[in-house]
């Protein structure tokens, strides 16, 4: 705590020499406006899925984002500082993507209410005529969802624009009496500070001066996240017993996800590349020392290293994937889109039930069970944190947890810059129409079931000939592209991206994207399998015991699942074999993500060996170089986000 204030004191002393910029950088790439892409074929099933699902009725009955707590009261006021305000970031983009009047006419109910009760000092919430004290940190999640409304109705934007500028006065009057920071707001600044620079480049309204004023006083009265990311103090191993130099939150999952959007967001109106610089070393290191085959990173409440069954929060996922998009639009490295492609395709659906009715709080890459667990395996959260249920340990996830799929979808498409160039980011089934420069109005549709197939069948319409461009990942083996049915040709990527001509008129383009099979090396000898954007995992068989059910709504249960069938395997990489068996219809199952629904899985040799648990509640790490203790058979592996129970890192052994 000592070393953070030092560094506090020191910003706030070399302030004015050394971020003096009075504009702002500009970003490698711009998004476009939420309801211009959409989701097509299993992508839009998905959304409909969690629509359907406990995100799409949350409002109805669930007591820390009801409706009935909208109308006034302190119970309306406590869901503004977090849970209202995680509810409405993530319901906006939700109910506009499946065009679901019910939840648009909830979300519009919400801003209108909390704009019309926004005081005459400008502040938005609760603390007014009360003993207690404003905070800011709560705001920041209302403010993006605001932000996204006025995208979809611009009749909004006037009402939107003056309530936040009346609310950036406030904001920074408080923080220039050092008000209004405590340590979430410490650490979660950078969430402020890229809704100001919205503000700064749409709608500055004459007070660019105020908007990065503000911007800096956020940064210099909260976590150094450069000091935070630099190798010299970035923790290599689980944290619990690790002395923290900073606010000890800058080690909590969730900040942490959140935090990564911070020098990308200074570097905006530092221009200082060391920001990014730090912003990308620091993404690797997090991952090098915390990562999970499933794309996330490890923190059951903090950063908890490479063992198979430490936890990783459900929030951080969904936060870690914004973070991600935020970090390639400003950088434009394809790191960050890989990672969240490969983040949203396993980790987030792995800790939801198929149906979406269940969540947990923690997921496991090595899970056995999903029950009350003595012992417990996290040091810092509560044995009943893999639970699939409404609200294991914390609400938080509850609320925060639908922001994912949508705004992974609505950052699927962006455009460059001069808005000459239309770019598809993330891959999947997507259809979007959006008017380039020149008045060139442009429409794209995605066919396919990637990633359940490496095949995309785009079409472009265009007014004017532009260039397009697609991300091919990392991962891709001679991938191949036909454009308007001429020779298939290898691909030629640029930083990651292919570019396409597309003419006047219509142009169709096909991708093969295949990869190999991989194996990702994790502790004490086990492996991971990989193949494309899927990590592969052995699917246990389970059994399912109701815990809890919600007194107003059936359908939110908390769920036991125990293991019903060994799990004590070690596998031959070298007897690795992927199977395709594409749906006869050519759609996929719905859920697609739940068991058995995958028409992709791995087939490998295994045989069951020794492996210890700790009790019944959670599995040992993998044994080293274990002996078998049966005959060697046939197992299969499926997409690790199908998975509830799984191994996802192996003991390996040598088949005969």
């Amino acid at each position: 705590m000592m070393l953070f204030r030092v560094f506090g004191f020191l910003s706030l002393f070399f302030q004015t020499h050394v971020y003096s910029q009075t504009t702002l950088a500009p970003k490698k790439f711009l998004t476009v406006p939420l309801g211009n892409v959409k989701p097509a074929g299993w992508l839009m099933d998905q959304l409909v899925v969690q629509t359907n699902g406990l995100a799409g009725h949350l409002h109805e009955f669930y007591d820390y984002a009801s409706q009935t707590d909208w109308t006034g009261g302190t119970s309306y006021y406590s869901n503004l500082e977090e849970a209202g305000s995680y509810w409405f970031n993530a319901m906006v983009p939700n109910g506009v993507l499946v065009n679901n009047s019910a939840i648009n006419a909830k979300t519009s109910q919400f801003l209108s209410y909390v704009l019309s009760h926004q005081d005459n000092t400008g502040w938005l919430g609760p603390e007014v005529g009360t003993t207690k004290p404003r905070l800011l940190w709560g705001r920041y999640p209302f403010l993006f969802g605001a932000i996204q409304m006025t995208e979809v109705d611009t009749t909004l934007t006037n009402q939107v624009v003056t309530a936040m500028h009346k609310f950036v006065a406030v904001a920074n009057t408080m923080l220039k009496a050092g008000e209004g920071v405590d340590a979430w707001a410490a650490t979660r600044w950078e969430d402020f500070v890229i809704a100001l620079q919205w503000l700064y480049d749409f709608h500055p309204n004459g007070n660019e001066a105020l908007l990065i004023d503000t911007m800096q006083r956020l940064k210099w009265t909260g976590v150094p996240w450069e000091k935070v990311f630099s190798q010299h103090y970035f923790p290599t191993t689980a944290v619990e017993n690790t002395p923290n130099p900073f606010d000890p939150l800058t080690w909590h999952g969730v900040n942490m996800a959140e935090g990564l959007k911070a020098l990308p967001s200074t570097y905006r109106f530092t221009h200082n590349q060391s920001d990014l610089d730090t912003a990308s070393k620091g993404w690797d290191m997090l991952f090098q020392y915390h990562g999970r085959p499933s794309g996330i990173f490890a923190a059951d409440e903090y950063l908890a290293g490479l063992e198979a069954v430490r936890g990783t929060e459900l929030c951080l996922v969904v936060e870690t994937m914004f973070s991600g998009s935020y970090l390639y639009q400003v950088i434009g490295d394809p790191k960050f889109a890989d990672r969240v492609e490969r983040i949203t395709y396993n980790a987030l659906p792995a800790t939801l039930t198929g149906d979406m009715w269940s969540r947990q709080y923690l997921q496991q890459q090595n899970q056995i069970g999903a029950k009350n667990m003595n012992p417990n395996p996290f040091p810092n959260d509560g044995a009943y944190s893999n639970v699939f249920g409404l609200e294991p340990n914390y609400p938080c996830c509850t609320v925060n947890h639908p922001q994912g799929w949508p705004k992974f979808i609505s950052n699927a498409f962006l455009t460059t810059p001069d808005q000459k160039s239309l770019v598809h980011l993330y891959l999947g089934p997507f259809m979007t129409s959006v008017t380039l420069a020149s008045n060139n109005k442009v429409t794209a549709t995605v066919e396919t079931i990637y990633p359940f197939s490496d095949t995309l069948t785009t079409t472009i319409t265009a007014t004017q000939t532009f260039t397009y461009f697609v991300r091919i990942p990392s991962w891709v083996v001679g991938g191949t592209i036909s454009i308007n049915g001429a020779t298939t040709r290898a691909l030629t990527p640029s930083n990651g991206l292919q570019s396409v001509s597309a003419s006047a008129g219509t142009t169709k383009f096909v991708l093969n994207l295949p990869a190999d099979i991989k194996t990702e090396s994790r502790p004490h000898g086990s492996i991971a399998v990989q193949r494309g954007p899927l990590h592969y995992a052995f699917d246990i068989p389970r059994s399912q015991k109701v815990l809890k059910r919600n007194a107003q709504q059936s359908l939110a249960v908390d769920l036991e699942f125990d293991a019903t069938a060994a799990w004590q395997y070690a596998i031959d990489p070298a007897t690795l074999k992927f199977n395709n068996v594409p749906p006869a219809s050519g759609k996929l199952p719905s859920p697609i993500f739940d068991s058995g629904k995958s028409p992709l899985t791995i087939s490998v040799t295994a045989c069951p060996i020794s492996w210890a648990t700790a009790g019944d509640t959670f599995a040992a790490a993998p044994p080293p170089n274990p002996a078998c203790t049966g005959a060697q058979k046939a197992i299969t592996l499926a997409p690790y986000g199908t998975t509830k129970l799984r191994i996802g890192e192996f003991p390996t052994f040598r088949s005969t």
